[in-house]
């Protein structure tokens, strides 16, 4: 329903493609706007026109002049008339000068619309301060070159530096306005194994607003002047002295598992940053002691994605198995438990 949607959308409104975007840096594209839409807003008619590309990407194109109707350049607010035609002739310019680095990709899935990556933990996924040219963004200009044209290289969401798991990256512009749409509407659905410290009793959410720490400003906290944000949880599996959960996003705030996870006193194992030195059970074995003291990153793993595919509108679902350091620490914990 949603293809044939989309079709006689196009046959309505006699839209006609000049040139893909997927692998080019300029836009071509023509519509005419139905009678019927005679005194609307030029950005508002571009954006139904034209629902591949983000409102406020039309609204700088129509100032920049590469969105014109009947070939004069107008601004966004200014009425549009019966039958003209509203043409882009648009370059796309690179967000950023980030570097291509040739590096290891573990790819999921991939087609000409989009990748899904499964990131290891260690890896910076966007160039920043100390990581200009070791991140995923990196890896994948080396053998994407195209993404370079698109917002942030294409990366849909991210995941903090030493979480794992499943990620999704545009290819091409519509791609990635879909797809941040989808984002948006919580339309993609990420689901996450943690494990964490304490005995979890059961499953629940949390619902509190997220923010800039007040005073530890490279931090997140639970404020009320944050953002809103919901994180789903069941709890997988009891251990003596931990718990191993899954966790579901609704929404995607910096750091939100994490942040929640601590404000209810159950913080991410190995997560320095919001849950101190880990915890070590009374009476533990060695091996277990000594596991938990080495592992010096959050046990937080992303196993499935899914998402409608922004050409097709087919759902997809991904999934990407737990890494052998946190499959080792679980399984410690589970013979500790045994012994107990």
């Amino acid at each position: 329903m949603r293809a044939a949607s989309r079709i006689v959308s196009i046959v309505i409104h006699q839209k006609q493609k000049v040139i893909s975007v997927n692998q080019a840096s300029r836009i071509q594209d023509a519509a005419t706007v139905p009678a019927e839409w005679a005194g609307m807003r030029l950005d508002q008619a571009a954006a139904k026109l034209f629902p591949e590309y983000s409102r406020a990407r039309l609204q700088t194109w129509i100032r920049e002049g590469q969105l014109r109707m009947n070939g004069a350049c107008h601004r966004p607010r200014d009425p549009v008339t019966a039958d003209a035609s509203l043409a882009v002739d648009a370059i796309l310019e690179r967000s950023e000068a980030w570097t291509a680095n040739a590096g290891s990709l573990d790819l999921v899935f991939e087609d000409e619309h989009l990748l899904v990556v499964n990131k290891p933990p260690g890896l910076v996924v966007h160039p920043a301060a100390g990581h200009r040219d070791d991140t995923l963004v990196n890896r994948l200009l080396a053998v994407y070159p195209e993404l370079a044209e698109l917002p942030r290289s294409g990366v849909i969401h991210r995941l903090d530096k030493d979480t794992s798991g499943v990620m999704v990256v545009a290819r091409s512009l519509p791609a990635h306005t879909a797809l941040v749409a989808a984002l948006q509407k919580r339309d993609v659905h990420r689901q996450y194994v943690v494990l964490v410290q304490g005995q979890v009793t059961g499953g629940g959410h949390v619902e509190a607003p997220i923010g800039r720490h007040p005073r530890q400003r490279k931090n997140m906290a639970v404020t009320p002047s944050g953002r809103p944000a919901v994180t789903h949880y069941r709890l997988r599996e009891r251990l003596r002295a931990h718990s191993l959960l899954t966790c579901r996003l609704e929404t995607g705030r910096t750091h939100q598992i994490r942040v929640h996870m601590a404000h209810i006193k159950h913080p991410v194992v190995g997560d320095p940053q919001y849950g101190g030195r880990n915890r070590l059970p009374a009476g533990a074995q060695p091996a277990v002691r000594e596991a938990l003291q080495a592992f010096r990153r959050q046990a937080l793993h992303a196993e499935q994605l899914g998402f409608a595919h922004p050409s097709s509108g087919e759902m997809l679902e991904f999934n990407a198995p737990v890494p052998e350091d946190m499959t080792g620490l679980i399984e410690l914990l589970r013979e500790d438990t045994k012994n107990a």
